[in-house]
């Protein structure tokens, strides 16, 4: 895992609308990814909209980022969760089916979601990245959320341009 956030986007100042979707279980390290996603998408993009849905944990997380995600009003959705390893591998197996269900959700109505549901060993590890500042995985989420939501904008903004544009005449 890296120890270095990715570095930070151009400020976007058109109007959009950013969805955080994210758990209630383990909520001291789930606010501090929303506390810091918060921060950065306002620094990033001030004049979007910026909206916070809670769900009960993190696997009714995708539920909630399909119905965004149908609705095509989202540049991006952040889902933020806290997923602490015990002695099973319940925390594996809700990772991997979270993480899924997310990349699918994405893929079929072509809204970025950005996955910070994040699973830790242990407790240290979660405060290390989701309340302390040197590598928050919030922070990190929201600036990928911008990022992708103007590439997006970008390649559909030169499609259409290009569906536009009559047909050459090679006569």
């Amino acid at each position: 895992m890296t120890k270095e956030s990715p570095s930070r986007p151009p400020t976007d100042k058109a109007k959009g609308a950013f969805h955080i979707v994210a758990s209630r279980f383990n909520t001291q390290y789930v606010d501090g990814l929303i506390d810091h996603a918060t921060e950065e998408l306002r620094a990033l993009a001030p004049n979007a909209a910026i909206s916070l849905h809670r769900v009960p944990g993190s696997f009714e997380i995708p539920v909630v980022a399909r119905e965004l995600a149908a609705q095509h009003q989202a540049d991006a959705i952040i889902a933020c969760g806290v997923i602490l390893q015990g002695e099973t591998n319940h925390a594996e197996n809700l990772s991997r089916s979270v993480t899924d269900a997310l990349q699918r959700i994405a893929i079929e109505h072509g809204v970025p979601v950005i996955n910070a549901v994040l699973s830790f060993d242990n407790e240290n590890q979660a405060r290390a990245r989701c309340l302390e500042n040197t590598i928050n995985r919030g922070t990190e989420a929201a600036r990928a959320a911008v990022e992708i939501a103007n590439v997006l904008s970008e390649v559909r903004s030169k499609q259409g341009a290009a569906v536009s544009k009559p047909p050459r005449d090679n006569g």
